[in-house]
């Protein structure tokens, strides 16, 4: 099988499991949008966004410094299994145990408000305990997430992509149908005198949003049990030396996941602190579910990452590395060029997925639709970003990764807190774009001194500036008009195939 096929196999099969499990959250999105006001769900957004965050930090870069270790050595993957975990495991314990000693006062910073002592509203005060309880859960889920990052990179490592899709999916059904059941199914019950409604109409609370956070927290938990043949593997054997070495690499892959998780979510965290109080929550709301769209390609973005993190270290060794890389960048730009053309043109369908019951609700929700384009566009740098990262991670210049990274939190901070208070939620989108394409270009400037790979440059640009300028066409010209907008799509599409069809016969025809 030639490598192209092979990647494309992997890649396929990460990017199945990964579009059912988003596919099904993207169902939940809907149902949020239809059941909660834009300001409960702005709630939702600012706790995710957090929850993102952190993320980063408890994970320490640890899941490309395993893959990067476990080809440097080859004779001792025991050892650097059990170096990566127990990194993990003990930033998870030291943050479990510092954050459990300030739950308070950190869900009235989350909160925002007078001080919880001074609370004397019975409706303030129950909003401040949903909070506690908001806090309390994702201290949980963040823990468990954490323990389980290295043991699903040991899945993707062995070449395991049909057992990672499986559980990733098994996690978000659980996820599903916990929500289903909160939001539908209880109140069901109590509605028709079923077997159990009297005991549950005494605890249950139509419309909490904190149900939402439970079945978050138990799937976590359920994906960490089904992840124990991985983690009974696990020798719990320190070697200092590898270690040290391990966490000099990482920490400059932590920094630059922090400072991209903050461009990918600080904006949000920024628009409920910098917008007057009355209405943060719902310009939060609003920003936040009509970002779902673009999570479209976010969804191809992450699929590549899953199957091409493994696959570029593993083949690093290969004589002809480069122009492989370079290939996999020619058809990952015309796919992700082709993925933000169909949303684009597609909009007035996709719409549809945060319609509210309520039509004031609904239009609410569709006056942010002039993110979707620009947010498209920072998906499509960042992917490419994404891509050209592999040249500092296989020459062990991680730093780059955190300069990087670097330039892109100090463009996101600065830039959301000019515009934000002028502009709201339309800055936060367009910000993002400045960011990723502004990491994006930096890659390669640099990547190509340090770590030169021959990419494509004159074609990769073609189809980047021909995907924009139908955007344009589609979006602002036409009025989102679906039927001139596909006919653009399709001609785009044959334009591609027509331009690339003789290399695909080659790759079809290699064994």
């Amino acid at each position: 099988m030639s490598t192209a096929k092979k990647f494309a196999g992997q890649t396929a099969i990460y990017g199945l499991s990964t579009i059912l499990s988003r596919s099904l959250n993207f169902i939940l999105t809907y149902i949020y949008v239809k059941v909660y006001p834009a300001k409960i769900y702005g709630i939702f957004t600012n706790m995710y966004s957090w929850a993102s965050m952190l993320n980063a930090i408890l994970s320490f870069g640890m899941e490309t410094t395993f893959f990067r270790y476990l080809t440097k050595h080859e004779k001792d993957k025991d050892k650097v299994y059990s170096n990566s975990f127990i990194a993990i495991l003990s930033m998870a314990v030291v943050f479990l145990l510092f954050t459990v000693l300030f739950v308070d006062g950190i869900a009235q910073w989350m909160r925002g408000g007078e001080d919880a002592s001074k609370i004397i509203n019975n409706n303030a005060q129950a909003n401040f305990t949903d909070y506690v309880s908001y806090v309390k859960c994702f201290i949980y889920i963040l823990v468990v997430d954490a323990l389980c990052v290295i043991p699903f990179a040991k899945v993707r490592a062995d070449g395991r992509p049909i057992r990672f899709g499986t559980i990733k999916l098994l996690n978000i059904l659980f996820f599903v149908g916990l929500n289903l059941f909160a939001i539908y199914g209880v109140p069901f019950i109590i509605s028709h005198n079923l077997p159990g409604g009297a005991w549950m109409q005494q605890w249950f609370r139509p419309g909490w949003i904190g149900y939402v956070f439970y079945a978050n927290l138990i799937a976590s938990i359920i994906t960490f049990l089904m992840l124990l043949p991985e983690l009974l593997k696990l020798k719990f054997s320190v070697d200092g030396k590898m270690l040290k070495e391990m966490l000099f690499y990482s920490w400059p892959i932590l920094i630059a996941n922090i400072s991209f998780i903050l461009n990918e979510n600080l904006d949000k965290v920024m628009l409920k602190h910098l917008l007057p109080a009355a209405i943060s929550d719902q310009q939060v709301g609003i920003y936040g579910a009509c970002a779902k769209i673009s999570l479209f390609l976010s969804i191809f973005v992450q699929a590549f990452r899953l199957g091409a993190e493994p696959f570029f270290f593993s083949h690093a060794k290969n004589k002809n590395s480069g122009e492989t890389y370079a290939r996999i960048m020619n058809y990952f730009v015309i796919t992700v060029a082709l993925i933000f053309v169909a949303l684009v043109t597609n909009i007035e369908i996709l719409k549809y997925f945060i319609s509210n019951r309520n039509p004031a609700q609904q239009a609410i929700y569709w006056s942010g639709l002039g993110v979707v384009p620009p947010l498209l566009f920072g998906y499509v740098s960042l992917g490419i970003y994404m891509n050209l990262s592999v040249w500092y991670k296989l020459s062990d210049q991680t730093k780059y990764g955190l300069y990087i990274s670097g330039v892109g939190a100090i463009l996101t901070v600065v830039l959301n807190w000019i515009f934000i208070p002028k502009y709201s939620y339309m800055a936060s989108a367009w910000v993002s774009l400045i960011a990723y394409a502004s990491m994006m270009i930096l890659s390669y400037l640099w990547g190509q001194k340090n770590y030169p790979i021959p990419y494509n440059v004159k074609k990769n640009v073609t189809y980047i500036i021909a995907s924009i300028v139908i955007v344009i066409l589609s979006f602002y010209v036409f009025n989102r008009n679906i039927f001139i907008g596909n006919g653009l799509l399709i001609l785009f599409a044959l334009a591609a195939f027509f331009a690339e069809r003789k290399e695909l016969m080659l790759i079809l025809k290699r064994k």
